[in-house]
């Protein structure tokens, strides 16, 4: 569209990616809502945004309720995602694919997958819980001499389109009604305990009944604009590209005990990665090319041999593109922060996902849109993931971070 001087909405949502756009398409889908929603969004190519640069993957296996149940509502969305955002009879595809996650463990963590599934079970997530033969017999490529047990999704765990999914939820909103701006928000004007208007680095002033920050990698710097720091940082993360020429039947998404992660991409192709240990963890820019470059010795001295070591037939394998992108972080926990700001009564935060907001958009978007049209949730209580946590440092335990 094109920009005017001056603009008003009944909710401004910074950030157009699949958080964005998803929180834009259930605040519409609402019947409780009436109102203008517009999004604005720096980059409509999306090129640096998370949601088009990820691994792309859902799971249940989180040692917390509320994440468990973020995913098996996400999961449940993906499935039918023709049914929730076809436009005019278009149904989107993202070609979900249910292979399952696969954690291993060496001795020393053993009771903690045993107490993870003990509680995925109990909130209705198709988790196994696997000893070294049973896991030989499942996958039998996999070298299980230095595993005590491994855990399974046998369904509702998996990879998916994320581009897609961007693009459909997108398309989505618009058809309902979302007008996306392109722009950068230069400045957050508030009255005491309310945001009033957000004004962009090109002079448009958007006032604002209510304002979402659903920033990606620049969501801290939004928050500050508004007077408040949240302990989100964008960092920097590597995924790698190989082939193998080895079948590997039913090949789950393997995290080993080393960290790094493996899964599919295609017939005899597969996408890798692993977070990098505290003092090498790079921070990301979107305007620092140089913190976008890649270290291909993360991957030929760490992830390739921990890799070869778990899957042997790794150790002959030809590796293909490889690419970096933002992983925003929530450092006080690596859970989102997710509600109302504080005293900022018409502001909300949406940020600090840690990897894993293309599974939790459906449940977020739809929490978000609750909170705004109706004042609390209504479906899934999302209050453990709040901004008191923060203000309070009461850190939501997660075990099981990638």
């Amino acid at each position: 569209m094109t920009l005017a001087s001056s603009l008003s909405a009944d909710v401004v949502i910074v950030g157009g990616a699949v958080m964005g756009s998803s929180a834009a398409y259930h605040l519409l889908a609402d019947s409780g809502f009436k109102g203008r929603v517009i999004v604005v969004e720096k980059d409509p190519t999306y090129q640096l945004s998370a949601s088009a640069l990820s691994a792309a993957s859902i799971r249940q296996q989180y040692s917390s309720a509320v994440n468990i149940r973020i995913s098996l509502y996400g999961i449940q969305f993906l499935r039918s995602i023709g049914d929730h955002l076809a436009v005019d009879g278009d149904r989107p595809e993202i070609g979900l694919r249910e292979g399952g996650y696969l954690y291993c463990a060496t001795e020393a963590g053993e009771q903690v997958l045993r107490e993870n599934q003990a509680l995925q079970a109990t909130e209705g997530a198709d988790i196994l819980f696997l000893k070294p033969d049973e896991l030989k017999s499942r996958f039998p490529w996999l070298n299980v001499e230095d595993l005590a047990a491994g855990t399974w999704g046998r369904s509702g765990e998996g990879w998916f389109d994320g581009w897609g999914l961007l693009q459909a939820f997108r398309k989505k909103a618009r058809s309902l009604g979302a007008e996306y701006v392109k722009g950068e928000v230069a400045e957050i004007e508030r009255e005491g305990g309310t945001v009033t208007a957000v004004r962009l680095k090109d002079g448009t002033r958007i006032a604002c009944g209510t304002l979402v920050n659903c920033a990606g990698s620049g969501g801290r710097a939004i928050a500050a604009m508004a007077g408040l720091d949240i302990p989100v940082q964008a960092k920097r993360r590597y995924v790698f590209t190989f082939a193998c020429k080895e079948p590997m039947e039913n090949c789950p998404l393997l995290i080993d005990t080393s960290g790094a992660y493996v899964r599919p991409e295609g017939e005899g192709h597969f996408i890798c990665g692993a977070s990098p240990e505290a003092d090498m963890d790079q921070d990301w820019s979107d305007e620092d090319p140089g913190s976008q470059e890649i270290d291909h010795s993360f991957f030929e001295e760490f992830i390739w041999p921990s890799l070869a070591h778990r899957v042997p037939a790794f150790e002959a394998i030809r590796p293909g593109r490889a690419w970096s992108g933002p992983y925003d972080m929530c450092l006080l926990d690596h859970n989102a922060i997710i509600g109302q700001a504080g005293e900022l009564r018409n502001f909300y935060l949406c940020n600090g996902f840690s990897g894993h907001g293309l599974q939790q958009a459906p449940a977020v978007g739809r929490g978000l849109a609750e909170l705004i049209v109706h004042g609390g949730y209504r479906t899934l209580d999302l209050s453990e993931l709040g901004y008191e946590r923060v203000l309070a440092n009461r850190p939501l335990l997660e075990r099981n971070v990638i």
